[in-house]
């Protein structure tokens, strides 16, 4: 069929034709900005879940919902080892002039730039981010050098400054569990303070699932500021094989029942493997309906575009001594296993694949659902090393570690 009107979006990030399955987190987000324009406390919100589960297509959908409110809606993705003060004193400036123009500025939006002035030349001294704001420091305000106090103070004078204009300020922070120890304990302290004071600033990150975990180490009271929904696969039965009949018969197309069953029951209802199928089958079959044996004839292509859209990228970010762990636990099977478990099937002990494993989580590829316990970020993954990296057959037991 003609692909110049497929309906499929399986690009990094993109917003699906029929976004199915997240009703209730985003119910969850209009509750979240309605308490808090009345004036109540609700926690924020932190959304969990492996690779692929459409984390980062909810944080969009946020963005909307908050800006058709009149939300200031500031959004980032945060880098590993990218520290937390300068950027954050670039965002505040970015919602000071999101909630008023200069010429509109009260009392408390003056004193929240001078905050701001005098945060930025603690944490980014150059002065570049308060240009054009006209503001003097506040001595005493922001200025300590302790990055928690000060950000408290910033995004409590940020809040202030929002209620007297009558609108709120949400922060979405993709990739969350990069923040480092430090500067995620400074983020909570400040969202703590302004959650005590009933301040119109809240955050909506989105991240992996070992978040609830890292934000409880940082500080212990984080699970009374923040709910974790998790987001996973579809659910087979309805959500995923709408997301997939539902673009189609938009346009008059439509799919043979045994297709969208094989079609799901091959992604698990994963939203990114929906979508990329979707886009492989509207391309290479010829009428509608879509057939069965239309999409079993594409699974070798589907497959390739998988490889080559999301898996392989992540994979070549590793050493050849990391891809032999990952294809251990890969051939050990998808679910959790024990580091004693992987490092047998290398023909290591556990000491000596240790380092492999941290390394592996620090890179994002694996996480710990449970202390002792490794799994993959991204879901199917152990299909891919199976299927790409073949020829370690079994994971050699004279495995050494190479320039490392």
């Amino acid at each position: 069929m003609d692909p110049r009107t497929n309906p499929y979006a399986p690009g990094a990030g993109s917003k699906p034709p029929a976004l199915v399955g997240r009703d209730d987190q985003v119910e969850s987000f209009g509750v979240l900005l309605e308490r808090l324009e009345n004036g109540f406390h609700e926690q924020s919100m932190i959304v969990t879940g492996l690779r692929g589960v459409g984390k980062t297509v909810l944080l969009d959908v946020f963005r909307e919902t908050a800006e058709s409110r009149r939300w200031a809606t500031i959004e980032w993705e945060v880098e590993k080892n990218q520290p937390l003060g300068p950027r954050m004193a670039m965002h505040v400036r970015r919602a000071l002039i999101q909630i008023a123009p200069k010429i509109r500025w009260g009392e408390r939006m003056r004193q929240a730039a001078s905050a701001l002035k005098s945060f930025s030349l603690t944490f980014n001294p150059d002065g570049s981010v308060t240009a054009g704001l006209d503001a003097d420091a506040s001595p005493g305000i922001a200025d300590s050098g302790s990055l928690g106090d000060d950000l408290t103070d910033l995004l409590v004078s940020l809040g202030h400054a929002a209620r007297e204009h009558g609108v709120g300020v949400v922060f979405l922070i993709d990739e969350i569990q990069y923040l480092g120890t430090s500067d995620f304990e400074a983020l909570i302290m400040a969202l703590h303070k302004c959650a005590r004071r009933s301040l119109p600033v809240t955050l909506v990150g989105a991240g992996l699932p070992q978040i609830p975990r890292l934000a409880g180490e940082a500080k212990s009271y984080s699970e009374r500021l923040f709910r974790f929904p998790t987001i996973g696969a579809l659910d087979p039965s309805t959500d995923a094989r709408d997301a997939i009949t539902i673009p189609a018969s938009a346009q008059d197309v439509g799919y043979a029942s045994d297709a969208v069953d094989f079609m799901v029951d091959y992604t698990g209802g994963y939203p990114y493997f929906l979508q990329e199928y979707g886009k492989v089958a509207w391309d290479e079959s010829p009428a509608s309906p879509i057939t069965l044996a239309d999409v079993t004839a594409i699974l070798p292509l589907v497959e390739a575009r998988l490889d080559e859209s999301f898996f392989r990228v992540r994979a070549e970010r590793t050493t050849e001594t990391e891809l032999k762990y990952l294809y251990a636990m890969a051939v050990l099977g998808p679910a959790p296993h024990s580091a004693a478990e992987v490092a047998g099937a290398m023909g290591k002990t556990s000491q000596q694949a240790g380092p492999i494993r941290s390394r592996l989580i620090d890179k994002g590829l694996l996480y710990a659902p449970n202390y002792g316990l490794a799994a993959f970020t991204v879901p199917q993954f152990d299909r891919f090393m199976k299927r790409a990296y073949s020829d370690f057959g079994n994971v050699t037991h004279q495995d050494t570690e190479k320039g490392q």
